[in-house]
């Protein structure tokens, strides 16, 4: 398992103040969680952007004139992570270098009944053969206590208790990816490509180890991790004082809120420790939702952490 202190400020991020255009620097770079069946998202290479000087080119002529990445990600500021993250591939598909964007949400009906939705299809501007890219960006906090095996996907679960990395690994590549190359599915993609398209998985995110003061536990990777997953802890709010112990007047961080959980915040407005535990105590004499903060060391390396209710997880989605 890689390091808990995640590579999330990458020096594309340094000297980039906006937003969106530094989630999407972030996004540019973080690596998926898992390795499938299926590619994964498209690299650097194909995207045109490999090279750091024409990648830090692309990321300033945004900053300078951002207006149309706002049109395409601002009305999704507002809304889920996942609509917001689909967004900023809507843009970069659209408008990287080595990129064309053919069509994105395309739904998939067999008469009144639809099937699913595609979430995006693009080519590579040097290869005409249309390509199905399936989205998710996914954090999951890792259960010490089964189900399944130690290295099972079901041991990894969302927040919210809703879903688990087993059950988005199974319907993505169970349902979803192999809906293009359905019957259904030719007359939606006819008008954009005459062959049928690669299947290709974007799915970034960060893998949170549970941390206690009493135990050097760390849980094996799922099955099928990518080895250079990032990662993080997660641990009850009645361990926060641990976590800080010896370190509160090094560390700053931020709480981060949706859907801003993807490039950590400027350092300038970072907040010391005690104002968040201040912050913390507040949300969860008033709420059982955890969250999510942000660290950064004097080192300048970020760590990421849920904080969660003592009562968390309010249930356990069931392994598929």
């Amino acid at each position: 398992m890689p390091d808990n202190d995640t590579p999330d400020g990458h020096s594309d991020l340094d000297l980039l103040r906006h937003p969106q255009v530094r989630d999407l620097a972030w996004l540019l770079q973080t690596p998926d969680l898992l390795g499938t069946p299926f590619p994964g998202r498209p690299t650097l290479t194909e995207l045109g952007l490999a090279d750091p000087c024409v990648r830090c080119a692309w990321l300033n002529d945004l900053e300078r004139y951002p207006r149309i990445l706002e049109s395409v990600t601002g009305p999704r500021l507002a809304g889920r992570l996942g609509l917001y993250h689909e967004a900023l591939w809507h843009f970069l598909l659209a408008y990287a270098p080595g990129t064309h964007l053919l069509a994105h949400n395309l739904p998939v009906r067999d008469g009144k009944r639809t099937l699913g939705e595609i979430d995006i299809l693009y080519r590579l501007r040097d290869d005409p053969h249309p390509v199905h890219l399936e989205l998710a960006i996914k954090y999951y906090l890792g259960l010490p206590q089964g189900p399944g095996a130690a290295y099972s996907q079901a041991r990894w679960i969302g927040p919210g208790c809703a879903d688990s990395l087993a059950i988005k690994r199974q319907r993505t590549i169970v349902s979803q990816l192999p809906l293009s190359r359905t019957p259904h599915a030719q007359a939606v993609l006819t008008p954009y490509a005459d062959q049928p398209p690669r299947q290709r998985l974007a799915i970034p995110g960060v893998l949170f180890q549970p941390w206690s003061p009493d135990t050097g536990l760390v849980l094996p990777r799922p099955r099928e991790a990518s080895p250079d997953a990032l990662t993080g802890d997660w641990l009850p709010i009645t361990h926060w004082r641990d976590y800080l112990r010896d370190k509160r007047r090094q560390w700053r961080g931020a709480l981060l809120n949706k859907p801003c959980w993807l490039a950590p915040p400027r350092t300038e407005t970072l907040d010391d420790t005690a104002i968040l535990t201040q912050a913390l105590t507040v949300h969860f004499s008033q709420r059982r939702t955890p969250r999510q903060v942000i660290l950064k060391g004097p080192d300048g390396r970020w760590r990421r952490i849920f904080v969660v209710h003592d009562a968390w997880p309010t249930a356990i989605p069931l392994p598929v």
